[in-house]
């Protein structure tokens, strides 16, 4: 698959695929049309031992292009971090990877360090299910 975000069918088998990996243990992702050009993917991505990841993105198939997007990381009711598209200009240490960034405790809403994984051009669902299959990990050692 080049370019799963050319299509709404292109993408939704992407999600099929993408939430089938062992780590997943179950998923309530949907993507669907909101025009002939665009679609929503939203829903939640459930892990082992309480993890899950809330994801919400506007995709622009005519452009090949995630146009917004929100993933959220949680363990049980904690929101744990989460990566927005939100542009803060005004933080230097966010320029190298504009606007793509993760907010992170302490201090969750004003934290905010570079997402240099994320992009509007390409899935971000491969690296931030990646790093919840870490988290998983990390807790069973």
């Amino acid at each position: 698959m080049d370019n799963p975000l050319k299509s709404l069918v292109e993408y939704s088998r992407f999600i099929a695929e993408i939430v089938s990996r062992p780590a997943v243990r179950s998923s309530t992702v949907r993507v669907w049309p909101d025009s002939p050009f665009t679609g929503v993917a939203t829903g939640e991505i459930f892990f082992a031992d309480g993890f899950r990841l809330r994801i919400r993105e506007e995709l622009d198939f005519d452009a090949g292009l995630i146009a917004s997007y929100g993933y959220e990381a949680y363990i049980d009711k904690e929101r744990l971090y989460w990566y927005d598209d939100f542009p803060h200009p005004h933080d230097p240490n966010l320029a190298a990877t504009f606007p793509h960034h993760k907010h992170v405790p302490p201090d969750i809403r004003h934290n905010r360090i570079p997402a240099p994984e994320l992009s509007f051009r390409k899935p971000n669902l491969p690296a931030v299910i990646q790093e919840m299959e870490e988290l998983v990990k990390q807790k069973k050692a």
